[in-house]
């Protein structure tokens, strides 16, 4: 018999690097990392059987958040299994006029959740989080967690880089089923701040708030308290009648002592505010939440990419997040050591690639000064089922970065993957637009990018996709402008720029895929990159030279992102290994990047 369970939980610091929502911090969180109850359920007979009101055991371990199919899970198995139960016992201390939360920070595909044999809720989408209250059904003594996971790796559902074939192929990697973010649980008082959106305005120097709270029978106060560094900055708030859920307001972000009135963030320097939400009640605090936010601005401006009204060259590098022994999952040491390496090879952001990325991951990108491209996985087959969960996930995704300065663009869709007919279909054109429409809605602070690479329709960039391994013919494809905007440039690709019917309209144009140079010292048949294999070290930094210097030397150009930031699985073409250890050194790559000068101010 397998008991899994935690016989007390004890609070973490919400300081520590574990802490899974590190932009809206309180005190009371309790990680359910480690052993759970796991089980196949391949005729899907669960539900039927009620195993989440049996007290039986399920019949093996599982390590999570890591995913079955990953070493780090203790299961490491590659058979496919599309139906997942995981168990797990705790000890839990009731107080009145508290709730309890239950958060998923991702769990892939369709989830269901039951505490104590009774039904919480369930969510669908493998790359956002999502919470339950559970303080009604929680009991003070011992408590059960059943989670099911539904996953059958179907075309018609976000997958990204996720194969939906029996094996990996070019560059599709091992699929991910069930938990494999972190879950955690929260105590709050009954009447609490669910979530806060912060919206810096630059033209007046301040920053919007808008907050969610519960259905209440209380007259509350929400008052918010910004600082930077030691430096009170100023304190504002909001009354909330009773039975009302939204309040916003906004703080002033000045400061004598800022060098031009505020702090920006800018890559050199990401320059952070703290703020403090205390929620009041017949002026006792009955919530409190710590949070950060940045003084910055995204916009376009003829065919430049502004930050701060300021030109911002952007060098940034794919990373599509996948570890040797854990896939999609990743500790806070194995995302800081990735992301600082990512700083000190020269790169000012990362285009984070086909997966959604862990908050901790945003925080880093924050606090280290990496502009972030946020990106939706792709489904591969157009359908009402597709198109549904797409716009769902899209806004789950959106809500998620909302919040972090690092977050300046969305990719909605990478080369036409799930609308591979975009180029003359109306209704697939239609599709991506409704979606960048949806986004800028939600969001029109950022830029958005509709379909990656070719092939666009509504976009606030012309992304190119160019895997052709010649310098040369990359420095004479896109010297001028005017020849290549409104055609099909890449050798590599074929594809035009622009779907029929639409043209350029004088957006800023980046590089958004190219180099992608395989190298690995351990020669491998069955692993592939871009264009022929360079057989040294000094052979393969001598083309990525020349690569880099003929795309940064494009007058046309308003940045770049290069492929990529590590080997994945069978896909060889990394500055870093699949164990993210460096291939060469990163003083060499730093170098060749310095070519193109930091934006801004710089004083000797």
């Amino acid at each position: 018999m397998v008991v899994s369970s935690i016989s007390r939980l004890e609070k973490k610091s919400s300081n520590s690097v574990e802490y899974p929502r590190p932009q809206f911090k309180r005190n009371h969180w309790y990680d359910l990392s480690g052993t759970w109850q796991f089980a196949w359920d391949d005729e899907n007979k669960g539900e039927q059987e009620g195993w989440a009101q049996s007290e039986e055991s399920l019949p093996q371990q599982i390590h999570v958040p890591y995913a079955y199919q990953s070493k780090n899970s203790g299961i490491d198995s590659q058979e496919p299994h599309d139906v997942v139960w995981y168990k797990l016992h705790f000890h839990w201390g009731k107080r009145d006029g508290f709730e309890l939360l239950l958060h998923f920070e991702a769990v892939d595909y369709y989830t269901k959740v039951w505490v104590n044999g009774q039904f919480v809720g369930d969510h669908a989408g493998g790359h956002t989080p999502f919470s339950f209250s559970i303080g009604s059904v929680v009991q003070d003594g011992n408590n059960v967690i059943t989670v099911r996971a539904e996953d059958h790796n179907g075309v018609e559902q976000p997958l990204g880089k996720q194969s939906w074939k029996s094996d990996n192929f070019l560059c599709w990697y091992t699929r991910t089923t069930g938990i494999w973010q972190p879950v955690w649980l929260e105590e709050v008082s009954s009447l609490h701040i669910k979530g806060v959106k912060m919206t810096p305005d630059l033209a007046h120097s301040n920053l919007q708030v808008e907050a969610e709270l519960p259905i209440h029978q209380s007259k509350a106060y929400l008052e918010a308290h910004v600082y930077f560094k030691d430096e009170w900055i100023h304190s504002s708030g909001a009354w909330i009648k009773p039975n009302q859920t939204k309040v916003d307001f906004q703080i002033d972000a000045e400061s004598d002592q800022a060098d031009f009135r505020v702090y920006y963030w800018t890559p050199d320097q990401p320059q952070l505010y703290d703020i403090y939400f205390s929620l009041k009640v017949d002026d006792e605090i009955v919530d409190q939440a710590e949070s950060y936010f940045g003084m910055r601005s995204m916009e376009v401006k003829d065919d430049k990419i502004l930050l701060n009204q300021e030109f911002f060259y952007q060098k940034l590098i794919l990373d599509q997040g996948y570890y040797e022994d854990s896939l999609m999952t990743a500790s806070y040491e194995q995302m800081h050591s990735d992301l600082t390496k990512v700083k000190a090879m020269g790169f000012n952001g990362v285009r984070r690639h086909q997966t959604i990325a862990d908050r901790r991951y945003m925080t880093l990108c924050d606090q280290l000064g990496l502009v972030m491209w946020a990106e939706m996985p792709s489904i591969f087959k157009f359908s009402d089922s597709s198109m549904q969960a797409m716009q769902n996930e899209t806004r789950e995704m959106v809500t998620k970065h909302y919040n972090h300065p690092s977050v300046i663009v969305y990719t909605l869709m990478n080369e036409s993957w799930g609308v591979n007919e975009i180029y003359h279909r109306s209704d697939q054109q239609n599709f991506v637009n409704a979606l960048y429409y949806q986004t800028k809605a939600q969001d029109p602070t950022r830029l958005i990018v509709g379909n990656d690479g070719w092939e666009h329709t509504a976009t606030d960039i012309l992304t190119i996709h160019d895997y052709n391994s010649s310098a040369e013919d990359i420095a004479a494809t896109y010297k001028d402008k005017a020849s290549y905007v409104d055609e099909s440039p890449s050798k590599t690709s074929k594809k035009q720029n622009f779907a029929s019917g639409y043209r350029y309209t004088g957006q800023p144009i980046i590089m958004s895929e190219f180099g992608g140079i395989a190298f690995s010292p351990q020669e491998d048949a069955n692993t592939w990159g871009y264009g022929a294999r360079p057989q040294t070290e000094k052979e393969a930094l001598a083309r990525f030279e020349k690569l880099m210097k003929a795309v940064m030397e494009t007058d046309s150009f308003q940045g770049f992102c290069y492929t990529q930031l590590t080997d994945v699985e069978q896909e060889v073409n990394g500055l870093l290994n699949h164990e993210h250890n460096d291939k060469f050194d990163q003083r060499e790559i730093r170098s060749i990047l310095s070519s193109v000068q930091s934006d801004g101010f710089i004083f000797e």
